[in-house]
């Protein structure tokens, strides 16, 4: 198959593996490249501990203008026309590090298809805090794919065309 022609990107950031997993299977699916967000410094159990005010996750969130940097860059976005972007709920929203990813694109006109994996909490205000990263795209409602299996995440991705 040859790459180039993709126009699609599932673009997934993942602390603990449970994105990494679904983002897997839709870009298998959705026939679309796949690309890892990197933290320039990954995340560890310490920094994810949420009970803990004081961890890396619990200061980032708890500043909504926080923007961990990030390792890798995605080449020629230019030739996608949708990108999903995956993440962990935290908070009731995505994590910081998403707008990051976000700000580094011209994403203006591409659709932008927010997927996320949760213990239990749904998307909350994730769009409300996403859209100002980028305030030109179009936006798809973010979809809760923790349990879906892979027949499932292709009847979703079928139903956006």
């Amino acid at each position: 198959m040859n790459e180039s022609k993709k126009s699609s990107l599932v673009a997934y950031f993942s602390a603990t593996g449970t994105t990494m997993e679904v983002a897997t299977t839709l870009s298998k699916v959705a026939n679309a490249d796949l690309h890892e967000i990197v933290p320039e410094a990954r995340y560890t159990a310490a920094d994810l501990n949420w009970h803990d005010k004081k961890s890396r996750s619990s200061v980032e969130m708890a500043d909504k203008s926080s923007r961990p940097a990030i390792a890798n860059k995605v080449e020629n976005m230019e030739q996608y026309d949708t990108v999903f972007v995956g993440f962990p709920i935290w908070w009731y929203i995505a994590p910081t590090i998403i707008n990051t990813f976000l700000e580094q694109y011209d994403l203006s006109g591409k659709t932008v298809v927010p997927f996320f994996t949760s213990g239990g909490s749904g998307a909350g205000e994730t769009l409300t805090y996403l859209k100002p990263s980028a305030p030109n795209a179009n936006w798809v409602a973010p979809k809760n794919l923790t349990s879906m299996g892979e027949a499932d995440i292709k009847a979703w991705v079928e139903s956006l065309k």
